[in-house]
């Protein structure tokens, strides 16, 4: 009994240092949000601010910095990869799951391999295309280059292989087709997929600013961290606590939709088997 007890604190202790570690700076971009300027690089450090901050910080980085806009266009990008991804990842990941064809091997080996491939090998080859058909600085730029998702097709065939073969042959008995099959059955059995790979695509392309920085030159364009790049190179980007303000603003809504999508998206990595 206590060497039970004993090795459920253990692993409690363990949990919650891994979790003070990851919400360390978080913290602290909050505490820094609060406080005017002159305190961020104080001599003397202070948990609690001697002077709150928050209204005068929040309110320059949402409105100075056309940060709202920024989140619109991140939104906006977002989304739109999403749903193209969606659209291609999921017959795909079905017909290497399912289907028996030649050349099947190959084809999984290559989504393997694409896993392997990180964005800034085709970028060059992709930006000049862009630039050839006088495509730059716009949401098409910005998308393209993640409409094929190798990480969803490998991610959705997981899934689709532990789909029952007698319901997919009992559709087929019924005169559905397999275009049917994929979106009208397999799909909405993958919905926990799709939410745990809907929270992977979003917030990596929040986030991203490799890309943006390449493709776009208009501040209306701007997705959230070149909001935040533009706003640290204005002239009140030396208020750091202005800074930190935006960080939180674009923070905030990826922390909001994983509340509220957790339990899909933990349900979604245990049935896929990714770790």
């Amino acid at each position: 009994m206590i060497e039970r007890w004993f090795t459920r604190a253990l692993a409690h202790a363990v949990l919650m240092l891994g979790a003070a570690v990851m919400l360390a700076p978080f913290i602290w971009m909050i505490l820094t949000s609060i406080r005017p300027a002159d305190e961020v690089f104080g001599a003397v450090f202070k948990l609690i601010p001697g002077r709150f901050a928050a209204a005068e910080n929040y309110s320059r980085a949402f409105f100075e910095g056309n940060l709202l806009r920024a989140m619109v266009n991140g939104a906006i990008v977002c989304l739109g990869i999403l749903a193209v991804q969606l659209l291609t990842a999921i017959p795909a990941a079905y017909a290497l799951a399912k289907l028996r064809f030649r050349g099947q091997g190959l084809l999984f080996g290559l989504v393997l391999f694409g896993l392997c491939v990180p964005i800034q090998v085709p970028a060059l080859p992709i930006y000049l295309g862009l630039a050839q058909a006088g495509l730059l600085n716009s949401y098409f730029a910005l998308m393209v280059p993640f409409f094929l998702t190798v990480f969803g097709m490998f991610l959705f065939r997981q899934f689709f292989r532990t789909y029952p073969d007698e319901v997919l042959d009992a559709a087929r008995l019924d005169g559905m087709s397999e275009f049917e099959i994929v979106w009208r059955l397999a799909t909405p059995a993958a919905l926990p997929a799709i939410a745990a790979f809907s929270v992977f695509s979003v917030v990596a392309h929040w986030n991203d600013l490799y890309w943006p920085l390449i493709v776009v030159t208009s501040s209306e364009l701007a997705t959230p961290p070149l909001g935040i790049l533009a706003f640290r190179d204005t002239e009140s980007g030396g208020n750091y606590g202005a800074l930190m303000a935006g960080a939180a603003l674009v923070t905030a809504p990826l922390v909001v939709a994983f509340l509220l999508a957790r339990r899909a998206f933990v349900r979604g990595i245990t049935m896929t088997g990714v770790r």
